[in-house]
């Protein structure tokens, strides 16, 4: 692993159970989404590509959140893309459980797909 992305974790770690357990869980997903996914830190968070990239986890004070660069072209059946820019959407989770009830992992392989 990246040293810059064990330092990142670390800092996590050190901001609360909760906030590295969702950290964790996404990267999680966003790893076993396909093969071939790098990541890299990029702007303030970690972020995930493909072909290009395709979702990026940046954490708050009080929450975390699942960036989709393109989340406006993805269909949102659940209702759970936040945001009003042209292109950008995201999905914000506040406890371990959110990620289930979210369908992050549904999300997260819109994403890719959309990436392709």
């Amino acid at each position: 692993m990246d040293k810059r992305i064990e330092a990142f974790l670390a800092d996590i770690r050190d901001r609360g159970d909760t906030q590295f357990a969702i950290v964790s869980r996404l990267r999680e997903i966003a790893l076993a989404s396909g093969a071939g996914i790098s990541e890299e830190i990029k702007y303030g968070g970690l972020l995930f590509s493909a072909a290009r990239p395709f979702c990026g986890i940046f954490p708050y004070s009080a929450h975390v959140t699942l960036e989709f660069s393109e989340g406006a072209a993805l269909p949102d059946a659940h209702g759970v893309l936040m945001g009003q820019g042209k292109a950008r959407r995201h999905i914000k989770m506040h406890c371990l459980s959110d990620i289930a009830a979210k369908h992050v992992a549904a999300y997260v392989d819109l994403a890719l797909r959309a990436a392709g």
